[in-house]
Order: C-alpha cells, then structure tokens, then sequence
C-alpha cells in the first residue's frame, strides 16, 4: 500500500543555506516520526512558494544515508493569494501498511496554519 506523508515548513530567508537547514530539519522529522526506511519510498516530490528560490531543496535529501536512489523533484507551489509565504512542502510516497489515520504528518515552523489538526510533532 502506498501512503502519502505530508509535511511543511517556513524559512524566514530565500538563502540556500537556510532553505536547505529548514528541509533537511522537515525531512528527518518525517523519517523519525514515520520510521521510513529509503527503499520503502516510491518518490518525494518538494514544492515551495515563489519566493523560496535559491536552491533546490531537494538536494538535501542525499544527505540521508540510502537516499541516493529516491526519485525526487521540485516543484512550484501555485500563487494563491495571501497564501502562507517562504514554504517548503513535502509529499512523500511510501509503502507501508500503516493505516492512513496513523500516518504522522509534520508541519514545522509557520506552516503549522496548513494543517493543524494533522501536526504530529
């Protein structure tokens, strides 16, 4: 069974420094939370705002040991109006047979306003 895993964060910065921090903090809280193993993971795919644009942050997934081979892209978010700024989110795709109620989704920073009646932290 595949599941999604959704997670989200803010940074206060367009710097790469700073964008690839608040991801690689977003993502191992997914991992943790989740206990997912790397070649249990289908495809991560990583959007964010327009203003959030000085470095893919996908990068940072290949700092995760075993992550060399997941499938990962970036993507932009759409501009809705006086939508949340300077955001990263995550959609993992992952094969599990936990229930989809158990999933833990992780929303850091001010993205917490996406959805927090799904905040695992």
């Amino acid at each position: 069974m595949i599941r999604g895993v959704r997670g989200a964060t803010t940074v206060s910065s367009n710097s790469a420094e700073e964008i690839l921090h608040a991801t690689e903090e977003l993502v191992a809280k997914m991992i943790e939370l989740n206990k997912i193993q790397p070649e249990l993971v289908g495809s991560v795919f990583i959007s964010t705002t327009e203003d959030v644009n000085a470095v893919f942050p996908a990068k940072v997934l290949r700092n995760f040991d075993g992550w060399k081979y997941v499938p990962v892209m970036c993507m932009r978010e759409i501009p809705v109006p006086n939508s949340l700024v300077k955001c990263i989110r995550v959609m993992m795709h992952v094969n599990t047979e936990i229930p989809q109620k158990e999933i833990n989704h992780v929303y850091l920073n001010d993205a917490i306003v996406l959805r927090p009646d799904l905040d695992a932290r």
